[in-house]
């Protein structure tokens, strides 16, 4: 499926919401409070990176913000994989539905790269 750049750009907002919800939902402990604030800043420079690329006045630069959006998918999901569910079901239900969405962004980010148009 083919998204259009406002989709995607839809799409990454509703997954930085989606990451806010599910850090109100975890138990606060140290190390979680201090990952949430690294988890929350990366989810959201997903978008933010974006909309940068798509106001690009060269390739260079929108290749840029691109790999940007790349680099901050992984690091979301590297945030995601150290949050502590104290083992409770439906928070690790939830994060594997965000690991999933971290999949899914990482694969549009990709193709975007790999088919940028030259200007």
């Amino acid at each position: 499926m083919r998204l259009s750049p406002q989709q995607i750009e839809t799409h990454t907002l509703k997954f930085a919401q989606a990451v806010r919800e599910f850090g109100k939902t975890l138990p606060m402990t140290v190390a979680n409070v201090e990952d949430l604030k690294n988890l929350v800043q990366a989810s959201g420079a997903i978008g933010a990176s974006y909309v940068r690329a798509r106001q690009a006045d060269s390739r260079k630069s929108y290749l840029d913000c691109l790999r940007t959006c790349f680099t901050e998918v992984h690091a979301t999901r590297y945030w995601l994989q150290l949050m502590d569910t104290a083992a409770h079901g439906d928070l690790d239900l939830r994060r594997t539905q965000l690991l999933r969405a971290t999949d899914e962004l990482s694969q549009i980010f990709t193709h975007l790269i790999q088919h940028a148009p030259t200007r």
